[in-house]
């Protein structure tokens, strides 16, 4: 049903209404009335597009993305030929096979003793400068392999324009996932669409116009590889082969079908349309990469390929709508309003480029447009059967990407999940899950090969053949809490969704075995007697301590939510006394210096002139929970906030979003918005390091949502930072831990109507200046709806 107000009778005072679905009404206020409606999952947002008025001319700052977890493509737009790069994320050199070897970065040769010897150098309170703990504890990295583009698509139109007609459009319609391309040339109206269906496992294609017989073009494929032979038959191009690197074998199938005309294939693998009056194509692609440690292969792709193609048929429009259906079921799930407003005739470059600060209609038009582009990139880049989201989504266009395009597991693939819970797409961490699960059979064997314990472990960085050890880039090769934190969007995940046989079958398990960890890792630190981390590092600069805060605070994060976990499930009194005990002598990685600022080490060594980009001792801020609002600590943490100050690449902007959001500081969570959007977002709105990181756009899309909803103190906090910039407004479907999903209107700053939908069964709090004393407990009935409102 959409979203109506049924009922509501207007009154003097703040109402309260029990929805629908719930026996007799239950007043929760100053006075009851009918039901009020919460229910986001069938909500439309405003129609929202990026559009452009010329072809892209760059892949990176230009060329659109559509994406069905597992596929990817960029769309150019291009009239003479256009050109669509595609992406299979699986498709990874290196790993078992590599031709350079492969060891999963564990230590080539037995090194008794060296943590040991490097925690006894730091017992003393000194510190270790990186390029030396990397010469004791790193290695080289071999076999660790990147991120391949599987190629190009090149559709050569016969008679194309050779500059953009006055009427030319390049869009990507958010609501629909769609991009496409249209313009008049020579009298004849041409339209492109391109999607990449989740329910068919392909890419669409079709080009059409008003003038029978119009269509005429030739499609090829080329790649920077030459490891693949291209052959068409029967209205197929096939592109088959093995990476020259480990032997992976890919493959993928273009299949084209013309309305009104002929398809012919060539002998030099083409497929040409002439004369159609419309026609489109199916891509499917495939490689034999399994998750399974060691071998982390499956079965040849062939037939799986195959069967993606035959199964598309011949019928656009049911591919389309099918397509069209799956997307809007998750995306339209959220709407926000902010009282933006866009001229039909400004394009996203020019919409960009004349941001100013936010204030005005128009510019908050792109903060809604950005915030839900967010959205749409987490569906496109991550769905169920595929790898997770990586360091450019699943959009990658080289041989030798940044990075590798890898998983970054000290803050980038964590913060990729960041919107999930809390904008309304639980559906698209299950790939996240699968990863983590992998992970811990080779985290197993680098927890025992390199620290002699029990437990997974996984450093800076890894890739889909379960990379869980180190190399050797010094300010960036040692960080065994990252598995840890990985942990901790799979709690959320239960926080929010309540599925206690999801606790127990995925993510308890894994908790336990990170936390076990570190209950054999942790010292006692001679200086105090607490538990520490030692050798720690706070990401990506400074020297090697003992106790560094970010990651104290990453395992007191993961004691108590595993505590809470075992209590919940009932798991073995005497592990549960273990963490217990663990934590009461853990050093909790929070303390104030010199200058009142949160210290980031466990000596006072901060100096109020850094500003790295990396502000990682907030991590109790964000997205931890151990800081509370209004407490010593979170003015400690503005202090160190704002010493840092508002630069940093894209992707700190976006974290820094979050974390004054967090001190219930919306205007300076706006400006930092703002200051990602001025400086770290390029014409196609991906953010920029640089060059292009995807979570800039995924941390950016959580911080709007942290200024109009908070949860993570177990109470519901309903614009807990709205900017002076946001005055009125709305959004809905939002959701929040402990199973309940808001609708929030807002006026003059103040919330004016709450719609809330619960999920669960179970008592729930929620803070408003709605309600005369700040905050209303209720318990709320699984399936019920409740809505207060206040009379204007």
């Amino acid at each position: 049903m959409s979203y109506e107000p049924q009922g509501i009778t207007r009154r003097t005072t703040l109402k309260a209404v029990a929805a629908v679905g719930g026996a007799g009404g239950l007043a929760l206020g100053a006075g009851a009335g009918e039901a009020g409606a919460a229910d986001s999952s069938d909500v439309s947002s405003v129609p929202s597009a990026l559009w452009y008025a010329a072809p892209a001319a760059d892949w990176e700052r230009e060329a659109l993305p559509i994406g069905n977890g597992a596929l990817g493509a960029m769309v150019f737009g291009t009239l003479a030929s256009e050109h669509l790069q595609f992406n299979e994320k699986t498709l990874w050199t290196g790993g078992p096979g590599s031709a350079q070897g492969y060891d999963h970065g564990n230590w080539r040769a037995p090194r008794p003793g060296a943590i040991t010897a490097v925690q006894d150098d730091l017992d003393t309170g000194t510190t270790l400068d990186p390029e030396s703990a990397a010469d004791r504890l790193g290695q080289p990295r071999v076999g660790y392999g990147a991120h391949q583009t599987f190629g190009d698509l090149h559709l050569d139109l016969r008679d194309g324009p050779a500059t953009p007609p006055p009427d030319y459009r390049r869009e990507l319609d958010l609501d629909n996932a769609i991009a496409s391309v249209s313009y008049t040339h020579q009298g004849v109206r041409h339209q492109r669409e391109f999607f990449a269906s989740y329910p068919d496992d392909v890419i669409v294609g079709r080009l059409s116009a008003d003038r029978p017989g119009s269509v005429t073009f030739t499609l090829r494929h080329t790649s920077p590889r030459t490891d693949f032979t291209a052959t068409a038959a029967d209205g197929t191009l096939t592109v088959r082969g093995a990476l020259a690197d480990n032997g992976l074998r890919f493959e993928a199938q273009v299949r084209v079908y013309a309305e009104g005309g002929t398809v012919t294939s060539g002998a030099d693998g083409t497929l040409t349309v002439t004369g159609a009056d419309s026609a489109w194509f199916v891509l499917a692609a495939g490689t034999d990469y399994a998750d399974t440690y060691p071998d982390y292969r499956g079965p040849d792709p062939h037939a799986a390929v195959a069967r993606a193609v035959r199964r598309a048929g011949r019928n656009h429009q049911n591919l389309l709508d099918r397509h069209v259906r799956d997307h809007r079921a998750l995306f339209a799930r959220v709407a926000l309003d902010i009282g933006q407003s866009l001229p039909a005739d400004l394009p996203t470059d020019r919409l960009l480029s004349t941001y100013a600060d936010g204030t005005s209609a128009t510019d908050r038009a792109l903060e809604a447009l950005y915030f839900q582009y967010g959205r749409y990139l987490l569906i496109a880049s991550s769905r169920q059967g595929s790898l997770p989201a990586n360091l450019q989504g699943v959009w990658n266009n080289s041989t030798t990407p940044p990075w590798s395009a890898d998983y970054h597991v000290n803050i980038n693939l964590q913060m990729n999940y960041w919107p999930a819970e809390a904008a309304n797409l639980a559906e698209t961490t299950a790939p996240y899950d699968r990863f983590v699960e992998a992970l811990r059979a080779p985290g197993r064997r680098s927890a025992q090969e390199m620290f002699g314990s029990r437990g997974w472990v996984v450093h800076n960085e890894t890739n889909p053949y379960g990379f869980t050890g180190v190399h050797d880039w010094a300010t960036s090769f040692w960080f065994p809490e990252a598995a840890a934190w990985l942990t901790q969007q799979m709690y959320e995940h239960y926080r929010f969704g309540g599925s206690t046989d999801y606790l127990r079958s995925t993510a308890y398990p894994v908790m336990k075995e990170a936390a076990e960890f570190w209950l054999d890792n942790l010292r006692t630190d001679p200086r105090d007697g607490t538990l520490v981390v030692t050798p720690s590092y706070s990401p990506e600069h400074g020297d090697f301590t003992a106790g560094a805060a970010m990651s104290q605070q990453i395992v007191h994060d993961l004691f108590t939510s595993t505590l809470e976990a075992a209590r919940t499930l009932g798991d073995a009194p005497d592990f549960r006394r273990r963490v217990e005990d663990a934590l009461k002598r853990l050093d909790p990685g929070l303390r104030i210096g010199s200058w009142g600022q949160l210290q980031e080490w466990k000596q006072d060594l901060d100096d109020p002139a850094d500003t790295h980009r990396h502000v990682s001792h907030l991590f109790a801020l964000h997205p931890g929970r151990q800081i509370q609002p209004g407490s010593e600590w979170a003015r400690a943490a503005e202090v160190s906030l704002t010493a840092r100050g508002d630069g940093g690449t894209g992707w700190s902007k976006a974290w820094k979003i979050n974390f004054w959001a967090r001190l219930r500081d919306g205007d300076h969570a706006h400006t930092m918005l703002g200051e990602q959007l001025k400086s770290s977002t390029l014409p196609n709105l991906w953010d920029t390091h640089p060059p292009f990181q995807i979570d800039g756009n995924f941390g950016a899309t959580s911080g709007v949502v942290e200024m109009l909803l908070q949860s993570q103190h177990d109470i519901i906090e309903v614009l807990p930072a709205l900017p002076a910039a946001w005055p009125s407004g709305s959004v809905r479907g939002l959701r929040a831990r402990g199973g309940a999903t808001l609708d929030i209107e807002w006026a003059d700053g103040r919330a004016t109507r709450i719609a809330l939908k619960a999920s669960r069964t179970r008592e729930l709090s929620v803070s408003s200046d709605l309600f005369g004393t700040g905050q209303h407990s209720f318990r709320a009935v699984a399936g019920r709806r409740y809505a207060w409102e206040r009379e204007n």
